[in-house]
């Protein structure tokens, strides 16, 4: 397999992020196609709760409320 070559510049300080990401068997450029490659579709969840009784929608919908809370008053008292 031949293997063309680019080089890049790029600063100290995105050299140093893709380093953190950088895991010990893989190289940079293999770094590069991890974090750039496509993410599945978000449509492949639609529908997904369609299944779902109203008794437990409505209590999904209140944890989610509870959650939310918690994540303010914890935000508030930073």
């Amino acid at each position: 397999m031949f293997m063309v070559t680019k080089t890049l510049t790029i600063t100290k300080d995105a050299y140093e992020r893709l380093k953190m990401l950088k895991r010990p068997d893989e190289s940079f450029s293999k770094v590069i196609k991890r974090i750039t490659e496509d993410k599945q579709d978000i449509m492949r969840f639609a529908g997904i709760l369609s299944d779902l009784s109203e008794k437990d929608f409505e209590e999904m919908k209140q944890s989610i409320r509870e959650l939310r809370k918690r994540g303010v008053s914890r935000l508030r008292d930073l």
